[in-house]
């Protein structure tokens, strides 16, 4: 390869450059930057971003559920209801707000490439900051969509009928199909540091492949868990300890177990 480029002028081999996709090395480098940035953030910064992410990822289940509502019963209906759940995703990545399962990948890579006990407690207190948020986020909003009149009876109903489909599993398939929605999560902040200006159609498919394919995640799932408990269809001890618990034991195992350490381990030795 550098002989090739040997050959061509210093105009030529700056095109390449600029024609040439970043290593895997260095998309490490820039999300583990990232991450370090995130985890020297403020508290307050941290939080309030994470309740508006929050607020924000019920745009996902408004957006199913008014789908749910106006399609005719037939067996391709809950695909195309699926192309609702990306709309919170987008909101929130590309409005830059602290989202849990972003979190996982996004903070563990500076643990990883340092592993000190203070970046674990700076790692502890951002997750801790941010899923705190993003309950607190999803607790309210759910609240006023039930109690405060801002969606349509209609709607409403919709929405509860795309949320009661969390009741479905137990606390071992939610957990285990957690997995999967929290490596595809993680691998968002990846690929959108390799394409930026393709973050909006690599938000778009890969959170439509988590919707469609039923995968659990513990944010959309506590927007729709407290829905349920707000309408009087569902506990707080199973939204929390039924659903909750499982979903992000499942993400963080998927994003940070999985991704996370792979996507480490296949640059440990260039860093």
């Amino acid at each position: 390869m550098e002989d090739a480029k040997a050959k061509l002028s210093e105009d030529e081999k700056v095109e390449v450059d600029e024609h040439s996709p970043p290593s895997a090395k260095v998309v490490h480098t820039a999300v583990s930057n990232q991450g370090d940035e995130e985890l020297g953030r403020p508290a307050s910064s941290l939080f309030w971003s994470a309740v508006a992410a929050g607020v924000a990822i019920m745009a996902s289940v408004s957006m199913s559920g008014a789908l749910h509502h106006y399609l005719p019963e037939a067996a391709w209906r809950e695909a195309v209801v699926a192309l609702g759940y990306p709309t919170g995703f987008l909101i929130v990545v590309l409005g830059r707000m602290q989202l849990f399962t972003e979190q996982t990948v996004v903070a563990i890579l500076p643990l990883a490439r340092q592993f000190t006990s203070h970046n674990l407690g700076r790692v502890a207190r951002l997750w801790s900051l941010v899923l705190l948020g993003n309950l607190v986020g999803t607790a309210a909003v759910a609240a006023l969509a039930v109690f405060g009149r801002v969606q349509s009876p209609e709607m409403l109903t919709g929405m509860l009928s795309v949320a009661a489909k969390i009741q479905e599993r137990d606390f071992l398939a939610t957990l285990l199909q957690a997995i999967p929605a929290g490596f595809l999560m993680a691998s968002i902040a990846w690929m959108r540091s390799a394409e930026d200006s393709a973050a909006f159609w690599i938000v778009l498919f890969l959170t439509f492949v988590i919707g469609l394919c039923g995968f659990a995640h513990v944010v959309v799932g506590a927007a729709e868990a407290f829905l349920l408990v707000w309408a009087g269809d569902a506990g707080l001890g199973w939204a929390l300890g039924g659903f909750l618990l499982p979903a992000l034991i499942g993400n963080v195992i998927g994003g940070t177990g999985l991704f996370a350490v792979l996507i480490h381990a296949q640059v440990q030795r260039e860093i």
